[in-house]
Parts: structure tokens; sequence; C-alpha cells
């Protein structure tokens, strides 16, 4: 038998031996935060937990935007599917099994919110997990086990990882809110698209507006030159969106230092 079989194998032996409860996932789809549409748990183990919720999440959860490239159909998710198996990998391993309450995943229209019951190193913060860091997880077995598998790396780059893959797809950067045994990782989806925003109210300029700033800013006179109007309506328009309908943000004082940023961004 070879050497990496054996590192296989004992890595399997670890995660098949954890029979704990509370040790499974839990799934939810929330309309809003009372609203719980429909649910689901996996359990087995740790490596049948992360694939079953992962084709769970993606055939039942987590939308997809089709496309055709000729013949050829594709396939864009709301999420990628790395980042959220990245976060769903680091929930297992820093988990804190001695609760007795699953990992919590819930899927709003918005964003999705994946939950464990976790404690960072002693003297960290959520500063130090977004800046370069040592692997330090609470498991360290699991870590391991998951690292000899192939499924992590072991050098605590999962944060930085989730960051540039949200990145590269358009997608805000993850949140993480630490609140004593409660660790979030927040993912928020690009929901400033055409079809969000006219649902909302927009008129055909303001949308143009509005993905126009998500590249970086919009002022008064990117918006006349945009949709070929006078500085009055200009004026009027992008008022609407910042305090009407709360999407951009005005910065600046006075004249050409006045500048739209989308909200968060």
């Amino acid at each position: 038998m070879s050497h990496n079989l054996i590192i296989f194998l004992n890595a399997h032996q670890i995660c098949h031996k954890l029979d704990i409860t509370g040790a499974y996932a839990k799934i939810g789809y929330f309309e809003r935060e009372a609203d719980l549409i429909f649910q689901d748990e996996v359990h087995g183990n740790l490596f049948e937990q992360v694939e079953g919720t992962i084709d769970l999440l993606f055939t039942k959860y987590i939308k997809a935007i089709i496309s055709y490239d000729g013949i050829h159909r594709n396939e864009t998710y709301e999420y990628p599917k790395e980042v959220v198996r990245e976060a769903l990998l680091n929930a297992i391993a820093h988990k804190d099994y001695s609760g007795s309450t699953p990992i919590q995943i819930r899927v709003y229209p918005d964003k999705l919110m994946i939950w464990n019951e976790g404690h960072l190193p002693e003297n960290w913060t959520v500063g130090n997990l977004l800046k370069s860091h040592s692997s330090r997880p609470y498991n360290p077995d699991i870590a391991n086990s998951f690292f000899r598998s192939g499924y992590v790396e072991s050098w605590g780059r999962g944060i930085s990882k989730m960051t540039e893959l949200c990145l590269a797809g358009g997608l805000p950067e993850p949140s993480y809110v630490v609140e004593g045994s409660d660790f979030w990782v927040i993912f928020k989806k690009d929901i400033y698209n055409t079809e969000y925003l006219e649902s909302l109210g927009l008129n055909g300029r303001q949308v143009k507006a509005v993905l126009f700033a998500k590249e970086g800013k919009i002022t008064n006179s990117d918006y006349q030159t945009l949709n070929s109007i006078s500085k009055r309506t200009a004026t009027t328009e992008l008022t609407e969106l910042s305090s009407k309908f709360k999407i951009l943000i005005k910065t600046g004082t006075s004249g050409s230092s006045i500048f739209y940023k989308i909200v968060g961004q």
C-alpha cells in the first residue's frame, strides 16, 4: 500500500469517527428573516456532509444564470461554487463540537449566510482574519484530514481566497461577524442588475446610471452624457437614487467635487 493511500485512509478514518450530536449541516431558504420557506439537513461523515451540502445548495437553493456561447450552454451561479465550498470547509474545521447545534446555512434572495459555533484564536479579532495569517484551525485533526485528502490548503489563505474569488465574480467581499461563540460568514450577491433595479421602480436612465456606478462612481456630468439629458433632470434623478431608493450615496460638497457611489462599495 502506498504512503499517500495510507494518509488518505487515515484522514477518512478521522472524519468517519466523528459521531457527535449536532455534527451535521442544516440549510434553510428565507424570503425574510422570519419567513422560512423550506429546509433540509445533510448528515453522514464529514466528507459526505461537504459533498452533500454543496450538491444540495447548487441544485435547489442557489440559482444559475444560463447563457450560450454558440451551441454551448454556460451556467454562472449567483455565488462561485469554490467560495461556498471553502466557507463550508472552514466552518467544519473550526466548529466547536462541544456544542450541540449544527452548522447553519441561510439562503436569502440577496445573500447567503453560513454560521458555525466556534472561537477565534486567543487575542484575535476579525482584523486578524482579514490580513495575512498562519493556519490555526480549531480542530487540527479535521483540518489535516481535509488537507491530506486534497480538500484544502494549509497556509491560512481561506479568507483571502474567498475574497479574491468573490471580487473576480463581480460580488462584494464577504463579511464576517463574530459575537461570542457565533461565527458568521456572509456573502451578498450582485443584486444591482437590470431586472432587479426595474422591479424597484427605477426608470431606464436610472438603471443605466446604477450599472455605470458599479464600475466605481458616477457624477452629474456622467449622468447627463450617459442619458443625453439636462443637468436639472440629472440632478433630480440622482437625488432620487440616493434619497428615495437609497442605492447611491452622495460624496463631496459642491460643484465638480460631488459624485455618487453604490451604497456599501
